[in-house]
């Protein structure tokens, strides 16, 4: 059977330059406006298509080294390809940040922006390897996702991702036991609580500051946050269909969030927290 094109993006996380727009570029904004100074080196973690870096290039000119990790071949290739004008001051790493390895320098700044629940249950790991490859003075800037959660422990995307299953056939109450058989940790859990994340920063880093704000998706029509979820989660959701439904699937979760525009003037909404943290 041959996939379809949606299905092939959710494999490959093809066209995430557009469907960043609705949620993780204003991330990217609002972090770099809280670098001070004049810094020489960044590392982004989790540096995606290379739009954070790219922006720090230009806003610093006193950038030599501009720094990304990441786990997808196909994002490094499309970031590498950004941010070839660049020349030597950008270096693309793949790494996995549930267990990266080392490097050689230290930064001014370190920044992590939608990524942190993705590295559960191994988010300490990274506050370590930040508390390393921080210099003196240097900051960690992260932002963290906090759905509210129902008592399965299910929301933010994992709503939708309900509704495209019960869409599909299966029966309301029987999601949560479905993600359970598929092994789907929903979205809503994988986020920590501020508490639990400040206990696990604490042994790292100190939390210098905060601030905080509320991430509103709105869309166009159902196709385009069809193509959303597909570059955003890829096929993390997917799974839990059929091979042959899953382009009903995805067209279920556009659906989806297209009713909620209709009755809610949103898709969803949820707290963002932006964490300013230091070496201890």
């Amino acid at each position: 059977m041959t996939a379809s094109a949606v299905e092939i993006q959710a494999r490959t996380l093809a066209g995430y330059a557009d469907a960043s727009r609705l949620r993780q570029v204003q991330d990217r904004d609002w972090v770099l406006d809280q670098v001070t100074g004049a810094p020489e080196t960044l590392i982004d973690l989790g540096s995606g298509i290379g739009q954070l870096l790219q922006a720090a290039l230009e806003r610093f000119p006193t950038l030599r080294r501009a720094v990304g990790l990441e786990r997808s071949p196909h994002r490094i290739a499309e970031a590498a390809e950004r941010l070839r004008p660049y020349g030597e001051r950008v270096a693309l790493h793949r790494a996995d940040l549930t267990a990266p390895e080392p490097l050689p320098f230290r930064a001014e700044v370190i920044t992590q922006t939608s990524v942190l629940h993705w590295l559960h249950p191994d988010e300490e790991r990274i506050f370590a390897w930040a508390g390393a490859h921080l210099t003196p003075g240097g900051t960690f800037l992260l932002t963290t996702y906090h759905p509210a959660r129902d008592e399965h422990g299910l929301g933010g995307e994992d709503e939708l991702v309900r509704d495209a299953l019960v869409a599909l056939g299966t029966p309301y109450d029987e999601v949560p036991g479905a993600f359970a058989r598929g092994g789907v940790l929903p979205i809503a859990t994988r986020t920590r609580t501020v508490e639990d994340l400040a206990a696990l920063i604490g042994p790292h880093l100190r939390v210098a500051g905060h601030l905080e704000r509320d991430a509103v998706v709105t869309v166009d029509g159902a196709a385009q946050y069809e193509h959303f979820h597909a570059a955003t989660f890829g096929d993390y959701y997917s799974g839990l269909v059929p091979e042959d439904r899953r382009a009903e699937f995805f067209r279920a979760v556009g659906e989806s969030a297209w009713r909620r525009q209709r009755e809610r003037g949103h898709v969803s909404h949820m707290a963002v927290r932006l964490w300013s943290l230091t070496s201890r």
